[in-house]
Parts: structure tokens; C-alpha cells; sequence
């Protein structure tokens, strides 16, 4: 799937852009602050109807105004376009359509444009709770498993409402609990058992792309964690449930997994440089773009890469640049603010590509741009 054309319309500090896009290479020039990110953001945006950085969607128009719109046309590998529009003004639901028909439930649309968006602020994942590491699971598995997405809506159902129950000052109905308990192992399995297959499928191509940006130097590896590997799901629940009473909510289940990030054997938080963290989080979200290339066959997904070659040595740089600029990639949107990367990755490149100045949320093509 290609982004062939885009119009943005107060999306944060861009107040107005149509831009006619490359189907390969678009590369983003401007210094920090003058709205590159912001401009992929909107792009994530219409992939997965909310920002990449916060979940409220007011928070994502332009100081001043009262409303954005975004529109993508885009065209498949066969050449059939597909038009997503989103509006919203304040204080007002947000409208997402497709082809002019307004989806019913926006995880309708989850997975029809399949994107990997890469970013400094990744390294939360290394750095941050658990929850960051298992929206990372999440995000890719809902875009080819729609049978995932609805058991982990139907499993956040059951336990938002068990943990009513347990922060009741009166004694729970019994009966309510097994209810909802049943529901969570039920639906909980079902992720888990997904989280697993996806980790175990990820884990040696996101090894290979670590040991090609690193030269082989280093050894990394994931391990996931789940209290599902204690025994079936419902007897972890209930075995607790006196504890759970005491504290008001519920202490297992599948919204306590975590993926284990490991270099050397040893927590990557803990052992990694800066450069090795910010590595290995290229070569997981990589890895992601191969699994979903490999797994949602009719189309190969946006990869987004912003700011990327920041606090990585000059090896390294390389070895990312000759992954980039190789032939397994669909459509790229890559920003800098040095030209310098971005003119050593078209140089080992053969195909199309774009450059845009960036500057003040005011984005302008540049004429250089066509067929190294």
C-alpha cells in the first residue's frame, strides 16, 4: 500500500499541506521543533485512527483552531485506491471514513494500512513499565489478527469490571466474580497464546537485524512473560482473589505480561549504551516491518523512520543505510536534520524519492527530487 497524496489541515503546528508523495523515498529535511514528526504523525494517524503520542485526540489540533482534518489516497499493489478521511472538531466525536462510508467501529479499519513508525521516543520501551512493551505486541498483532483485538477488548471488558467488584467497601456477589473471572481466562488465553506465537516468530528475525547493524558483536534476545505460564489462567485468578479484595483490583492475568529485552543475557536497560538501546529498538521495530511484510500478504506496510541515526556511531549508521536503501521495503518516510544521512542513503539507492523542507509546520518539495 502506497500514499500517494495527503492533505492536512491543523493537525498540531501544520496549519495547511498537500503533498503529491514518491511510492519509495520521502525524505523530510528541517531542523528540531518545525513539525517533521508531527507530520508523520499524521500519517500514523491514518492508519490507526488516534496520534502515536497521545490518546487524546484534542490535544492533536492546532493551538488556535477548532478542528483537523486529515485525508490520505492511496493505491494498492493492483493499483485500486482506497480515500481515508478523519475530521474532528472540538468538544465533537471524531468522523473516519473510507471511501466516503463512515466506519461503524474504528477497529474496522485497524490493519487495512499496515505501518511501522520508528522514533527516538522508543527507547520508552526499553525504559519504561510493562504496559509500553506489551502495546508494542499489541499494536502489531491487531493489525493482521482482528480475532486478537476483539479478545483483548472483550478481556479489558471483564477485568475493568471485576475490579469494580474489588473495590466495593461491601462484599462482592460471588457469583459476579466468577462471572468476570471466567470471561478474563477466557478471552486472556486467547491473547496469550497469540503474544506467544508472535514472539516466538519474531525473535530470530529480530536477532538478524541486530546482528547486521551491529557487525555481529553483540548477542540480544526477548523473552515473554506471562502469568499464563503458571498453569491455566482462571486458577491463577481465583488463587488470589482474597489478596486482590485487600489491594482493589486484579493482580494476574494477561495485563501483567511483559517481553524480557535482553543483551548479553542481561536486561538491556541495565547493561546497554545508549547507541546499543537505541540498536536494539531499530532492529525490534525492523523486525516488525518483516513480520507484518511476511504475514499480511495483499500489502507490504509504511515504514516511518524518524530520526533514526541519533546517538548511533558511524558503523552502525552504515549498516542502517544499507538496510534502508535495500529492496525489501515498500513505501519509506524518513526525516533528519542532517542532510548528509539522507543523501548516503540515496546514493545507495535506485529508485524514486522526494525531499521536503520542513520548517515552521510549513512543508515545501523540494525540485531535486526523482530517480537516483
Amino acid at each position: 500500500m502506497n500514499l500517494k497524496h495527503i492533505s492536512i489541515v491543523n493537525y498540531k503546528n501544520i496549519k495547511e499541506a498537500t503533498l503529491e508523495l514518491s511510492p519509495k523515498m520521502n525524505c523530510l529535511i528541517g531542523h528540531n521543533g518545525e513539525g517533521k514528526t508531527n507530520f508523520l504523525d499524521a500519517v500514523y494517524y491514518l492508519s490507526f485512527c488516534r496520534s502515536a503520542f497521545t490518546a487524546i485526540d484534542s490535544q492533536v489540533i492546532t493551538h488556535d483552531q477548532d478542528f483537523f482534518v486529515l485525508e490520505g489516497r492511496y493505491a494498492d499493489e493492483s493499483g485500486e485506491e482506497e480515500h481515508i478521511y478523519c475530521g474532528m472538531k472540538r468538544g465533537v466525536k471524531k468522523q473516519f471514513k473510507r471511501n466516503k462510508k463512515a466506519y461503524t467501529r474504528l477497529a474496522q479499519h485497524i490493519g487495512l494500512i499496515p505501518l511501522i513508525f520508528i522514533s527516538p521516543s522508543d527507547t520508552i520501551l526499553i525504559e519504561g513499565g510493562s504496559e509500553e512493551r506489551r502495546r508494542l505486541m499489541d499494536v502489531v498483532i491487531c493489525q493482521y489478527d482482528h480475532a486478537y483485538a476483539d479478545a483483548l477488548i472483550c478481556y479489558n471488558k471483564a477485568l475493568q469490571q471485576r475490579n469494580a467488584l474489588l473495590k466495593m467497601e461491601v462484599e462482592p456477589d460471588q457469583a459476579l466474580l466468577d462471572i468476570w473471572e471466567e470471561e478474563m481466562a477466557r478471552h486472556g488465553e486467547t491473547v496469550y497464546r497469540k503474544r506467544d506465537e508472535f514472539v516466538r516468530e519474531l525473535v530470530p528475525t529480530f536477532q538478524h537485524i541486530y546482528q547486521v547493524i551491529s557487525e555481529c558483536k553483540e548477542t540480544v534476545s526477548l523473552a515473554y512473560q506471562s502469568h499464563c505460564q503458571r498453569g491455566p489462567l482462571l486458577e491463577v485468578i481465583r488463587r488470589d482473589r482474597v489478596r486482590d479484595r485487600a489491594v482493589g483490583y486484579s493482580l494476574h492475568g494477561i495485563h501483567r505480561d511483559d517481553l524480557e529485552m535482553l543483551l548479553g543475557g542481561y536486561p538491556v536497560k541495565r547493561e546497554g549504551s545508549q547507541g546499543q538501546s537505541k540498536t536494539f529498538v531499530l532492529a525490534l521495530k525492523l523486525a516488525q516491518f518483516e513480520f507484518l511484510k511476511r504475514t499480511v500478504s495483499s500489502t507490504v506496510p509504511l515504514l516511518l523512520l524518524d530520526d533514526i541515526f541519533d546517538k548511533l556511531d558511524a558503523r552502525r549508521v552504515e549498516q542502517i543505510v544499507r538496510l534502508v536503501a535495500g529492496d525489501s521495503f515498500g513505501q519509506i518516510f524518513i526525516t533528519d536534520t542532517n542532510r548528509d544521512h539522507l543523501d548516503r542513503i540515496l546514493q545507495h539507492s535506485g529508485f524514486d524519492y522526494k525531499l521536503f523542507t520542513v520548517e515552521e509546520g510549513r512543508i515545501l518539495e523540494r525540485k531535486e527530487a526523482g530517480h537516483v
